[in-house]
């Protein structure tokens, strides 16, 4: 009988302009993928237990030297002395001031009034903004990353525009979706607004407005509010066809047509088992958190 170390482990959900795809790691037979189309059907069963996923970085990968186990709804897969060793050369944490690439200083529409500033590696052609479920976005420039990095900062502090959102307001926001005209309307005039002001870095070169629409790439066609959400459980199972993803959030028709979503951040670090097509989907599923825009449930 194979251990639970010989399983092949769940490590995220990856995207490129090919579209999403789970990736899996198998400590003796290495690292695949499965893409996730619309329509493809999905059914695994959860293992005995979320280990961290250890760091990945520059290509390599290096296994959490406690094996340590996470919790099952936790967002993060990694432990945090992994999460420290991965932070220690980032971006996002400020500890790669040295590094030669050029960024692209983006500007993300996840919402009416959810748009957000940020940087990303130009190499990475817009990945990025697919990973971050924006639905719609625009490049305002690029040059090197403290540039990039100073232009983050100056539209925040001039045009109060935050770099991050919570993520239950980018995920609600998708289901009303305005039309792609109107979300380049509100891009255009905050890039027109950006692009004027006076403290932008000499060594950025700013770019005409031009919108990209995910629309296609989500097939946000087929979203709908979820009936509910994924709550991973060792032993449980998800079974149905895929409906759409967005960012990291998977959408997921079960057979009994209810529409359900798994957050693919919770996914990694679990050892996934391929369960029948036709197997019952036993997961807990959770009720849609009400917003603001929501009757009460109790009304």
């Amino acid at each position: 009988m194979s251990s639970e170390r010989e399983d092949w482990q769940c490590t995220g959900l990856r995207w490129d302009h090919s579209g999403p795809a789970l990736s899996w790691r198998h400590p003796g037979r290495g690292e695949r993928s499965s893409p996730l189309p619309p329509e493809r059907p999905l059914a695994f069963t959860f293992g005995a237990r979320r280990r961290c996923v250890g760091v990945r970085r520059g290509g390599r990968h290096t296994p959490c030297p406690e094996d340590a186990s996470l919790s099952p709804s936790a967002v993060s897969a990694q432990c945090p002395a992994c999460a420290r060793l991965d932070r220690s050369r980032s971006v996002a944490a400020d500890t790669m001031a040295d590094d030669p690439r050029p960024y692209d200083v983006y500007l993300a529409w996840f919402g009416p009034e959810l748009i957000k500033v940020g940087i990303t590696a130009t190499e990475r052609e817009g990945v990025r903004l697919l990973e971050q479920a924006a639905l719609s976005y625009a490049l305002l420039g690029h040059g090197p990353l403290m540039a990039a990095r100073r232009a983050e900062a100056v539209l925040g502090a001039a045009l109060t525009v935050p770099d991050r959102f919570p993520y239950a307001a980018k995920r609600s926001a998708r289901h009303a979706l305005p039309p792609r005209p109107l979300r380049a309307a509100e891009l255009a005039a905050l890039h027109e607004r950006a692009r004027g002001l006076p403290g932008l870095p000499d060594s950025l070169s700013v770019v005409d407005f031009r919108p990209v629409h995910h629309d296609a790439a989500f097939h946000l066609g087929r979203l709908r509010p979820p009936d509910g959400t994924v709550e991973p459980e060792a032993g449980r199972t998800l079974a149905g066809t895929m409906a759409a993803v967005a960012g990291p959030d998977l959408y997921v028709t079960a057979a009994d047509g209810r529409l359900l979503l798994a957050d693919a951040r919770q996914l990694a670090g679990w050892p996934l088992s391929a369960a029948p097509p036709d197997a019952a989907t036993t997961v807990t599923v959770r009720a849609p958190t009400p917003t603001p825009s929501e009757p009460d449930a109790l009304f």
